[in-house]
């Protein structure tokens, strides 16, 4: 039953995924979904949920946080959107006063040395290959559009979610990050 809840979501996430088009050169959302900056569940606390480390070892958010703000980006291999956005999003961690980035893959079930093969060929380059193989990340946010990005402070209460893609390394992006402070 939970496999089959999961395949639906898939399917939805993949359709929400298809429709999205490149807009105003900041982000693109899919036509007719709220797509966009998402503050109803700011104070909400960071879900307590197991990924996969790119060592295959099993950790949690709080723990790879550390007590730091992070922002959590929620994507898939077959999410175009997702893969447009990635470089941003290494662009942006790389930065000194960025805070620390995770691009948590959510494709269901999916091997680790899949992921990092896809990324290779596709030449994507300085993406670690942390995975939420159950999609639990997916599920305890009810998130139904990829990519979903979400900022936890050093708390691990969220400040804000962006759903749909975003050129991270942008004005947008700084403004949104600027919160923080």
């Amino acid at each position: 039953m939970i496999r089959k809840q999961h395949l639906i979501a898939l399917a939805a996430l993949a359709l929400a995924a298809c429709g999205s088009a490149e807009t105003d050169g900041q982000s693109s959302q899919p036509a007719g979904t709220m797509a966009g900056l998402v503050e109803s569940e700011a104070g909400s606390q960071m879900p307590d949920i197991a990924v996969l480390a790119p060592d295959g070892e099993e950790t949690t958010l709080a723990e790879i946080a550390g007590g730091e703000p992070i922002l959590v980006n929620l994507w898939a291999s077959w999410c175009a959107p997702c893969i447009e956005e990635l470089p941003t999003l290494v662009a942006l961690a790389a930065r000194e006063d960025a805070p620390q980035v995770l691009m948590l893959n959510q494709d269901f079930q999916v091997p680790q040395a899949s992921i990092r093969a896809f990324l290779d060929d596709n030449e994507i380059e300085g993406v670690e290959t942390w995975q939420d193989p159950e999609m639990a990340m997916t599920d305890a946010l009810s998130v139904t559009i990829m990519p979903t990005t979400v900022l936890y402070d050093g708390e691990g209460r969220e400040v804000w979610r962006f759903v749909g893609d975003l050129h991270w390394d942008g004005e947008e992006a700084a403004e949104l990050l600027a919160r923080l402070d």
